[in-house]
């Protein structure tokens, strides 16, 4: 669901914009009228993803309890759960409760790379940042253009850059295109 109208409706009825607070609350909420519950611990230190940015990565992951072959490879690497690739082979099964400990393990290893590589950043530019990475890789957020004028401040640039990265094996991927956009969305709202 497209919830820009929903908050721009909102910010006219205030007459003024909202706090990030507000916006959280208010993704909550809607969460819970769709019946989706996106509920993960608070970590004892460091930045989590707000719940736009753990939708955004489940939505494009999706959750497959068998192991299956990367789409731009046809194999290498095998993933399984949200999304996880770490040590996964060919036949593998997970339970949901298991896959979303790999989740958890997963978006924690890459808010962590985020926070360091980029220290600055709005919330939702901090969520799009760790979607970029879980689907791309730390390694490639480090080298990219994108990170490197999100650093500068130009982040109307950096959000330029999400396209750029729609292809698997030198391949356009229409899902890779979908994310990449709603990774930029998400990265200037």
């Amino acid at each position: 669901m497209d919830r820009k109208p929903i908050f721009d409706e909102l910010r006219a009825i205030l007459g003024r914009g909202l706090t990030q607070a507000e916006v959280d609350s208010m993704d909550t909420a809607i969460d819970a009228a769709e019946g989706i519950i996106v509920v993960r611990p608070p970590k004892p230190k460091g930045r989590q993803i707000n719940a736009a940015g753990e939708r955004l990565i489940k939505s494009f992951e999706g959750l497959e309890l068998e192991a299956y072959p990367d789409p731009g490879t046809g194999g290498e690497p095998w993933t399984i759960g949200w999304g996880h690739t770490g040590g996964v082979s060919r036949g593998d099964r997970v339970t949901e409760e298991e896959a979303d400990d790999l989740f958890d393990n997963d978006t924690d290893r890459f808010e962590a790379a985020v926070e360091r590589l980029a220290p600055k950043a709005t919330d939702n530019q901090f969520a799009a940042l760790v979607s970029f990475a879980y689907n791309l890789g730390e390694g490639n957020l480090e080298k990219s253009t994108l990170l490197k004028k999100h650093n500068a401040g130009d982040y109307a640039g950096a959000a330029k850059e999400f396209p750029r990265w729609n292809r698997a094996n030198g391949k356009v991927m229409r899902g890779l295109t979908r994310r990449r956009e709603a990774e930029r969305k998400l990265y200037l709202s």
